[in-house]
């Protein structure tokens, strides 16, 4: 989200108008813009290598490596990653290894104290030696190519960021880069992409708002009419072990819940939940959250639409893959495409790999290799628990018995100012996030916890500590090399099996006809902390040892299946098995985009159709709101006329709503009768939030627009009694379901009007939802203009929008403005893997002014996509840059 951005932290003092002209014109300097561009053509010497390597660069600057060993590859990947976007990798491991204030000064102090107190960097660290020795080799070799290109050059010749931070922060000096700071990276994407974090602290923050029931409404269980990733025939736990084994909680093996979903009524929060030093606590956590910049996005609307075909329902007689993950937007954008080619392949060089990489991490994150094709999607598994703590002192309570904390000191270097000391203070659960940055006390306005439960002891003081995966140290970076050069489906999963964080839907398809399905990850094992509640519901009671992790899921539990028999497999952060299995999550994404993944499938495949190459791209862009068909019902059948209302007025209302009429319930932002109805009907969902939550949801626990929202709103149409049809700022006025919808509509009219203009045929969804491609530290609105202008992109009109299979998602609480989107599209083709297409949201640099920096963005937002070529005749057809990496010679 937009609020979570590096640039919303950058505090930059008022710059004086002589200050800002004399920016200007240093920024604009040609040889200034220009001294950080990459060499893509002619010779490098690089320090290390043992042989040429060939890069080679098409039209948009994509590049293709070319060596005779994997350390030469991994030497020219750093190199190249540092040549297009260095900036985006230093920031990156500042934020990570919580030292952003040495890059932007005191106003990353806040970001760093929390990383600091999790520790990403020294779990990075331990994690280093613990993996294989080819990995370890491999992200060496990496490091030592971004160090090549580094060498020589100071700050400005890298980026053109570091010579407008220079203003601000004097006498930088860019480090060399190491294995951990690449590790530390893959801490941040399992942070953002960990599942069920933020609910559970704010079923907290609700208990003392709210009715448990309203907050079962809020929550509402999956629906089953979304088909989930893999049927009961597919998977299941016992199948897939083919026999109960001990190592297998019994609830696993036998395919059962371990606690009964939540009643109607909703579970009623413990005292120990609803009591205001823990809700106190509750608030100084949230904070302390939104410190952490959102570097891949999280949210309601963070997720990624993925499916596989089969080769007896694909035109090419082959497996297609379609993957698109929807991630926060950013300018540069998240991924850089490489290919990884060993000249002739072997047992020690295998490498023959293209897609989607991180720049700061070695190899191919989603792509094909020359046998297999993979996509992920968010699993979204309950990985993080939230741990109410009873302090005293420097002391936790335990089982009775009181323990010490858990204390260490950190040093924070601030640029500008003093170095900041903090200390950091851990339970065995992990490190307390409520200590460390200050907030106001927010117990609520009243609580519903029965009397008979009590309340605390006066003078109670407790903590938050959170435990995580992501703290303990994987062997996530084996998973990736591991993938880049599977040849099959066995050694694809064995590669997963490494994959501990974050946990994710991993679509495979190969040259072979196999598709198949893997969910990997570190799951814990854990004890529901309440009676009616699934684990993770509530924060659970630090004090008592019953309610701590007894473990992780076997792999082997994990769900798996090679060519199902429906002959597709759509993952799209749904529910993963029919049944009930709480081991993973009860918290799914409630699958309107799979559904509909799935039926467009099932109409392209219907009397014998196939689907191509083609259909798989223009299904990434379907723009049909599935919601909608029940939302419309409901708001034609009731009346527009209010109790002061006049005739006029009705009729206002209802030349608005006409556009609903005849709606196909598609969302173009294109100007057509489907673009203006779009408008409208979102237009009134936004109103209907505001009326329906904002009385009674904390202002920053409001996002109504994942598809969490559209389940719950559904069943409240169900449901005109509830207590959510009641505006509690109306004293004395009990409005019910069907004012609040006519309401809805009224005051969309009239906001509409106001922005777009009186005629309702003139109006565009696209006009309302448009995208910013903001710079992360400088794209933010306490950036001067001339600055933002420079670094970041806009204005794009959007199609679809929140849990649409083209998800540019927006937040209703924050307005129209699309907050998260697919980071890039991909379809490969198994049959021909030069006829697979790709498409990024920027471009592969990072640079300002560059050619290459936004090149592919308008294609991105139309839906087109580029040929991905991938043999060497094709790659070197389409190349028009050549540069050759050599042995550096005394």
């Amino acid at each position: 989200m937009t609020s979570h951005r590096v640039a919303r932290r950058v505090a930059w003092s008022v710059l004086g108008v002589i200050v800002v002209a004399a920016l200007v014109l240093s920024i604009v300097g040609v040889s200034l813009v220009r001294r950080s561009f990459p060499q893509t053509e002619g010779q490098v010497r690089v320090p290390g290598l043992s042989g040429k390597v060939d890069v080679l660069r098409d039209e948009r600057g994509v590049p293709q490596i070319y060596g005779d060993s994997v350390t030469d590859i991994a030497k020219a990947q750093g190199f190249v990653h540092a040549q297009d976007r260095f900036f985006e990798m230093d920031l990156r491991r500042h934020i990570t290894s919580g030292r952003l204030s040495e890059l932007v000064g005191e106003a990353g102090l806040e970001t760093d104290k929390v990383i600091r107190t999790m520790g990403w960097r020294r779990v990075a660290e331990a994690e280093l030696p613990t993996l294989a020795p080819s990995t370890r080799t491999y992200l060496q070799a990496y490091a030592d190519g971004v160090n090549a290109y580094l060498r020589g050059r100071s700050p400005s010749q890298a980026s053109l960021e570091y010579a407008v931070l220079g203003m601000q922060v004097d006498d930088y000096r860019i480090e060399d880069w190491t294995p951990a700071d690449s590790i530390a990276w893959l801490k941040a994407m399992a942070w953002d992409l960990r599942g069920d974090y933020s609910d559970e602290l704010a079923r907290a923050r609700l208990s003392t708002r709210i009715s448990p029931a309203q907050i079962a409404e809020l929550y509402p269980p999956y629906d089953d009419a979304n088909q989930p990733i893999l049927s009961a025939t597919d998977w299941s736990p016992a199948t897939a072990m083919g026999q109960r084994s001990s190592a297998i909680p019994p609830s696993l093996a036998e395919g059962t819940s371990t606690v009964t979903p939540p009643s109607s009524s909703g579970p009623v929060p413990p005292r120990d939940v609803a009591s205001p030093s823990a809700q106190s606590a509750y608030a100084a956590v949230g904070r302390a959250l939104d410190a952490v910049p959102a570097l891949l996005g999280r949210g309601d609307g963070i997720g990624s639409n993925s499916w596989v075909v089969g080769p007896e329902k694909s035109a090419t007689g082959k497996p297609l893959l379609a993957n698109d993950p929807h991630l926060a937007p950013g300018q540069p954008g998240i991924w850089y495409q490489v290919g990884l080619h060993c000249r002739e392949r072997s047992e020690a060089c295998p490498l023959d790999v293209a897609g989607f990489s991180f720049s700061g991490v070695p190899g191919v994150v989603i792509g094909h290799n020359d046998r297999i094709a993979w996509g992920f999607t968010n699993l979204g598994p309950d990985v993080s628990d939230f741990f109410l703590e009873k302090l005293e002192g420097e002391r936790a309570l335990r089982n009775g018995t009181w323990e010490p904390l858990d204390t260490r000191r950190e040093v924070i270097k601030v640029a500008g100012r003093a170095d900041e000391a903090i200390t950091v203070r851990s339970t065995r659960h992990g490190p307390l996030l409520s200590d460390v940055l200050d907030t106001l006390d927010d117990a609520g306005e009243r609580s519903p916890v029965p009397e008979s439960q009590g309340t605390s002891g006066p003078g109670q003081d407790y903590a938050v500590s959170m435990a995580w995966t992501g703290l303990q140290p994987s062997k996530t970076a084996d998973a990736i090399f591991q993938m880049n050069i599977a040849q099959d489906f066995a050694q694809f999963r064995e590669a997963a099996r490494s994959f501990a964080v974050p946990a994710q839907n991993l679509v495979y398809a190969d040259v072979d006809g196999h598709i198949g399905y893997q969910a990997p990850g570190q799951v814990p094992v854990r004890t529901s902390a309440f009676p009616g509640a699934p684990p993770g519901y509530w924060p659970a009671p630090g004090w008592d040892e019953a309610y701590d992790w007894k473990g992780y899921v076997p792999f082997e539990a994990m769900p798996s299946t090679l060519d199902p028999a429906e002959g597709f497999i759509v993952a799209a952060n749904q529910a993963v098995t029919a049944s009930s299995t709480p081991f993973l999550t009860t918290e799914w994404d409630y699958g309107y985009r799979a559904q509909r993944i799935r039926e467009l499938i099932e109409q392209d495949t219907r009397d014998g159709g196939k689907v191509s190459v083609q259909d798989m791209a223009d299904m990434q862009v379907d723009t049909r709101n599935q919601v909608a068909p029940t939302l419309v019902k409901a708001l034609l059948s009731v009346p527009l006329r209010g109790p002061d209302d006049s005739d006029q007025e009705v009729a206002f209302t209802r030349e608005a709503q006409d556009l609903l009429r005849d709606w196909d319930y598609t969302t173009p932002s294109d100007d057509s009768p489907a673009g203006a109805a779009a408008a409208y009907y979102n237009a009134v969902w936004s109103n209907l939030m505001q009326l329906l939550f904002n009385d009674e949801v904390p202002e920053d626990l409001r996002s109504n627009g994942g598809s969490r929202y559209w389940a719950a709103v559904t069943r409240l149409i169900e449901n005109p009694k509830s207590a959510w049809w009641d505006n509690r700022q109306t004293a004395g006025i009990t409005e019910g379901r069907d004012e609040i919808l006519r309401q809805a509509q009224v005051e969309a009219r009239l906001e509409l009007t106001k922005r777009l203009g009186k005629d309702p045929d003139d109006w565009r969804w696209g006009t309302l939802h448009t995208l910013e491609l903001e710079h992360q530290v400088l794209g933010g609105e306490s950036v001067p203009g001339v600055v933002r202008a420079i670094f970041n992109r806009g204005g794009y009109r959007m199609g679809g929008g929140s849990s649409i299979v083209n998800a540019n998602g927006w937040d209703a609480s924050e307005g129209y403005a699309t907050n998260w989107a697919p980071s890039m599209r991909m379809v490969v083709d198994l049959g021909d893997l030069d006829r697979s297409t790709w498409i990024n949201q920027t471009g592969a640099s990072g640079h300002a002014f560059n050619g290459h920096y936004d090149d592919q963005t308008e294609d991105w937002v139309k839906g087109r996509q580029h040929p991905w070529p991938f043999t060497e005749d094709a790659v070197r057809q389409a190349a028009e840059d050549e540069l050759t990496l050599v042995p550096e010679t005394n």
